[in-house]
């Protein structure tokens, strides 16, 4: 009896299991977010107007692209018609601030409502629709609100309307303004996005664009997940709207229902790499020196970029990213989990 006792104290206990999500580059990469949102939110103590309204630009491409992102890269759903939600918030912020009277500032929050219940009989719509159909409806929606602002003589037709309250307003006001909009885009298009991600809906939503039917079987709710991600993908579009249109003081249908805004988002996300969000900010950055450098050559220069677009989705998929993450596996925003398994004996 006792050199069984002996034996059995002897056995290794069991393994002790962590689970590891963050990395050493995560970290740096998180505290380097935290600093660009300071940085975001302090622009008119050390930057110009004009470098805010850069940067303000680059916010509005960052987050039209990851909510893109978020619907084809994970969602499984291609939409081309992100701008009708762009363009339907940015009008509701002119309504409610030039017709109403509403703190224009107060209503861009007010103005968010609007894209969420437009987007949900929206997608009541489209849903029956699957791949290219799906893509080719989000379009045709996006063409009729643009042709319904065009006709409509509440929203000024065709001519558009002006901002003109924000005269009240001084200079440095719409610069402190601007730039609180700037670091609340980017904290709650990405922020928002990575801790979506890293929870147990991100787990779902990844399940679900690696095999919707495995992922289903397995319980979880692929109709109602894809619902989510569409409406947070167009009130999150609709915020960049608001704010890029404010700071343009002007909206007309042609340029709020621009496909131009859906080319950028996916010019964006396939070349950074789609179902990543360190592709959507390479891809801004790479996307918004371009256009700052070489968009005086006009439609050369829409060409070229459709050519890139093109060879990137054939021969390399998984965008600049994708190929960086080859040989340097350090995610600024890690979303994997690491099974640690840490064995120790009994003593």
């Amino acid at each position: 009896m006792t050199s069984i006792s002996t034996s059995a104290d002897a056995v290794a206990a069991p393994p002790a299991i962590r689970v590891r999500r963050q990395t050493v580059s995560g970290v740096i990469a998180l505290s380097l977010f935290v600093l660009v949102i300071v940085a975001l939110s302090t622009m008119p103590w050390w930057a110009k107007t004009g470098t805010i309204r850069m940067v303000l630009e680059l916010c509005c491409y960052i987050v039209a692209a990851q909510m893109w992102n978020m619907l084809a890269g994970y969602a499984g759903l291609v939409s081309v018609g992100q701008q009708a939600f762009i363009g339907v918030t940015g009008y509701a912020v002119f309504v409610l601030a030039q017709t109403f009277g509403i703190n224009p500032f107060l209503a861009i929050p007010l103005a968010l409502v609007v894209p969420a219940l437009v987007a949900v009989p929206c997608y009541l719509l489209l849903h029956r629709l699957d791949g290219p159909y799906f893509a080719i409806g989000t379009w045709v929606v996006a063409e009729v609100f643009r042709l319904v602002a065009s006709n409509l003589g509440w929203v000024n037709a065709g001519a558009g309307m002006s901002l003109a309250v924000m005269r009240e307003y001084s200079g440095f006001e719409r610069n402190v303004a601007m730039s609180v909009l700037c670091a609340l885009m980017i904290l709650v298009s990405i922020g928002g996005s990575y801790l979506f991600l890293s929870s147990r809906y991100g787990l779902a939503l990844i399940a679900m664009r690696d095999n919707p039917v495995a992922a289903s079987s397995q319980g979880i709710n692929v109709g109602r997940l894809r619902f989510m991600i569409y409406v947070a993908a167009a009130v999150g579009c609709g915020f960049a709207g608001a704010v890029y249109f404010m700071a343009q003081l002007r909206i007309n249908p042609p340029s709020a229902f621009d496909p131009m805004w859906s080319n950028v988002a996916i010019f964006i996300v396939m070349i950074g790499g789609i179902g990543t969000i360190e592709g959507v900010l390479i891809g801004a950055l790479i996307y918004f020196v371009a256009d700052r450098f070489f968009g005086e050559y006009g439609a050369s220069y829409f060409v070229v970029l459709g050519v890139m677009t093109v060879l990137v989705a054939l021969y390399a998929r998984t965008g600049i990213w994708g190929m960086i993450s080859k040989y340097w596996d350090a995610p600024w925003f890690p979303i994997r989990r690491h099974l640690l398994v840490e064995r120790k004996d009994r003593a």
